[in-house]
């Protein structure tokens, strides 16, 4: 995800951001606190797929939904559970991650990381517990992962970019 703040004199703040599946939002909040959000065409940046315009109220009720704060849904694909110093986390792989098409062995993630895979969830929810080295990744599916923070954030960078 690339997330860009950019200040707009007399206006109020905007923010750029470029999900892990290609998607371009922009997000303008202006100083009357109206929200604008726009959703633009990812191959052609400068043409605008759809508008939204908020007020203040709507804005924090959509951010309190989007959160989760309102439902949360039986499985998430990015959960956390913390455990002391442990965390278990769900990871998606999303279609740009550089890792989809490589087996776990080939990116030697538990010497490079200590961060361990316990299990996978493929978008069918097959399941797959303490998938081995042979394992190949595939957009869509789901990680069950385990470690302390360092080292999930070195597993997110390897799933990501394909290496640390």
């Amino acid at each position: 995800m690339d997330l860009r703040e950019t200040e707009l004199p007399g206006i109020g703040r905007k923010y750029s951001l470029c999900t892990r599946s290609g998607e371009k939002l922009v997000i303008v909040v202006h100083n009357d606190e109206r929200r604008d959000i726009f959703h633009l065409d990812p191959d052609e940046p400068d043409d605008m797929l759809s508008m939204v315009t908020l007020d203040d109220e709507e804005a924090r009720v959509v951010s309190a939904i989007i959160a989760g704060i309102t439902y949360k849904p039986k499985f998430l694909e990015n959960q956390e559970i913390a455990l002391d110093s442990l965390i278990i986390e769900w990871l998606r792989l999303e279609p740009l991650s550089k890792c989809v098409g490589k087996r776990i062995g080939e990116l030697d993630i538990r010497r490079t990381t200590g961060a361990t895979i316990l299990a996978v969830v493929q978008k069918d929810k097959t399941k797959h517990i303490n998938p081995g080295a042979e394992y190949v990744f595939t957009a869509g599916l789901t990680l069950v992962v385990a470690g302390e923070r360092k080292q999930l954030n070195q597993l997110k960078t390897i799933l990501l970019n394909g290496t640390l």
